[in-house]
């Protein structure tokens, strides 16, 4: 466990009058164009590196006094999971910051000649907010792809977690350059007072109600917006699944961090005749979790606070459904052991509301395609979906349900990899990062076209007076000629037929294809290799 002796500076709050001058130093220092060089922000992520390693026994009190989180737990899901994505991107931040030539098939040939390439640069000054839930790896993880990026970054830890606020600000301001990388802590005002600056990005990562004021904030300055949401997510279990593994591996998704997890099941969507047998299941792999009891154990975190507690406590106190699993609680410990509730009806509190805790429901159906529909109306693209049965059915499930990310047979284990890409869809989030894509969430892919002065000759057909002829030439050269009818049927030219009759196949019908469908001669081919050489010459 991490030691009390570990000292960490009381919560303090920044001032509001503050910020103003914090989100223009920042704005500033990206105008002076240093983040864009790559070594530097290399120097940057490799402080950062250190200064995990450096600040690990703060981080581990920090997250031990605020979630009562295991030493196991927070090296596994926060302090490690930072230290690699930091590792992750000095390895490959050159590879992803390189200019793209754009070549065949996205550039014609008559535009082969003017360097059309994508240039990778910054979005600028960016803010990043996170959540209590994961308060250093859902704050930091997405700052490494900011850095990466070449922005200026300010970022706004959770209030609900102040020892880890408090570290994470020694972190920056004694390891990170001062001007290019800030932090705010506070709450409503404070983030009020951010929101009414003007940043090149938002991102935040919260519920759906805080998002959606964020986004209507950003929405006033045009400012693009990445949220990261929550969602009432489904799982699907059918009496074809392996109910052991769907029970203990369900089981884990809410006991990791007292399933204050977003992408963790809200209920679990169940054929009837397997109801039993994954009840028994269920206790099964409580005894083996937790061979002591919950709540004697070392490994099970705590609510956030005591807000949350009650409010978890009042879906219990109000279902109609039957505890089946779990149910005891302690408040003063800010303590819920791990509970399944049997309910009946998509209205039980259990099934409308987001638990975000380590309480989840229970509701049988008869069919799978009973299932979808009732996830389907209980929230139409959740964060995550879960699927536990056939081949088949799993199929299915991907493709009648749309969900921000998926997992089968097993419970969010698509969002526990930090170099594959997270977000979510529709009211579950915007946008996604984690490792590429946390460079290119912070990254404007920029389209730069370099036309050299002999190409005048080419590009003649632009220029007053328009010569027709010069037009039907520029078509022949770059129209594709449709290989269907009006009816969206393919059609078969005689290319094809022929290359059947030589034995060709597909291959030689294919070329053949493309040279008619193009209308392009050989001749006018060359004619254009001869112009660019008469170009060239003169």
């Amino acid at each position: 466990m991490a030691t009390s002796k570990v000292t960490i500076p009381e919560f303090q709050t920044t001032p509001v009058d503050a910020i103003p001058g914090i989100a223009a130093t920042a704005r500033n220092t990206f105008k002076t164009h240093k983040t864009k060089d790559i070594q530097w922000r290399l120097v940057q992520l490799r402080k950062l590196y250190w200064a995990f390693e450096d600040f690990k026994p703060q981080m581990l009190e920090a997250l031990q006094r605020d979630l009562h989180k295991s030493q196991f737990e927070s090296l596994l899901t926060e302090v490690d999971w930072v230290k690699n994505d930091c590792m992750f991107m000095i390895q490959h931040l050159e590879t992803f910051a390189k200019s793209e030539k754009l070549k065949a098939p996205h550039v014609p040939i008559t535009h082969s000649l003017m360097n059309l390439h994508i240039r990778k640069e910054p979005m600028g000054t960016v803010l990043i907010i996170g959540p209590y839930n994961y308060p250093i790896q859902l704050l930091l993880a997405p700052m490494v792809g900011a850095i990466a990026a070449g922005c200026t970054v300010v970022i706004k830890p959770s209030e609900l977690t102040p020892n880890c606020a408090m570290v994470i600000k020694q972190v920056i301001e004694e390891r990170m350059d001062p001007d290019a990388y800030a932090v705010v802590n506070g709450a409503i005002p404070e983030t009020n007072a951010l929101m009414n600056e003007k940043w090149d990005k938002v991102f935040f990562t919260g519920s759906a109600q805080v998002g959606t004021i964020i986004a209507k904030k950003a929405a006033e300055t045009l400012t693009p917006v990445c949220l990261e949401l929550g969602g009432k997510n489904p799982a699907f279990v059918t009496k074809n699944a392996n109910l052991a593994l769907a029970a203990r591996r369900l089981l884990w998704s809410k006991t990791m961090n007292a399933g204050q997890v977003c992408m963790s099941q809200n209920y679990v969507l169940i054929e009837r005749e397997v109801v039993d047998t994954f009840i028994q299941q269920l206790h099964n792999s409580m005894k083996e979790m937790f061979p002591n009891g919950a709540k004697a154990s070392p490994d099970l975190a705590r609510i956030v606070n005591k807000r949350h507690f009650q409010r978890l406590k009042k879906m219990l106190d109000e279902t109609n459904g039957k505890i089946v699993m779990g149910g005891s609680m302690d408040e003063s410990e800010l303590y819920i052991e791990p509970t399944a509730v049997l309910v009946n009806s998509t209205h039980d509190t259990m099934m409308m509301e987001e638990s975000f805790g380590p309480i989840f429901s229970i509701y049988p159906v008869d069919s799978l395609d009973e299932a979808l529909g009732i996830a389907d109306g209980v929230h139409r693209t959740p964060l995550s979906l879960f699927s536990f049965g056939s081949k088949t059915e799993n199929m299915k499930v991907l493709n009648e349900m749309t969900s921000g990310g998926a997992t089968l047979n097993d419970a969010y284990f698509h969002g526990s990899v930090n170099t594959v890409p997270f977000g979510g869809v529709g009211d579950s989030g915007w946008g996604a990062y984690r490792g590429k894509a946390s460079f290119d969430c912070f990254t404007h892919c920029r389209t730069v076209a370099d036309t050299p002065g002999w190409a005048d000759r080419l590009i003649r057909v632009r220029y007053m007076p328009f010569s027709f002829s010069e037009m039907r030439l520029l078509q022949r050269l770059t129209e594709v000629k449709p290989n269907f009818d009006r009816n969206g049927t393919i059609t078969r030219g005689f290319g094809y037929w022929l290359g059947l009759i030589f034995g060709l196949g597909g291959r030689s019908a294919k070329g053949s294809n493309n040279t008619i469908d193009r209308g392009t001669s050989s001749s006018e081919v060359e004619l254009c290799s001869n112009n660019a050489q008469q170009s060239s010459q003169q």
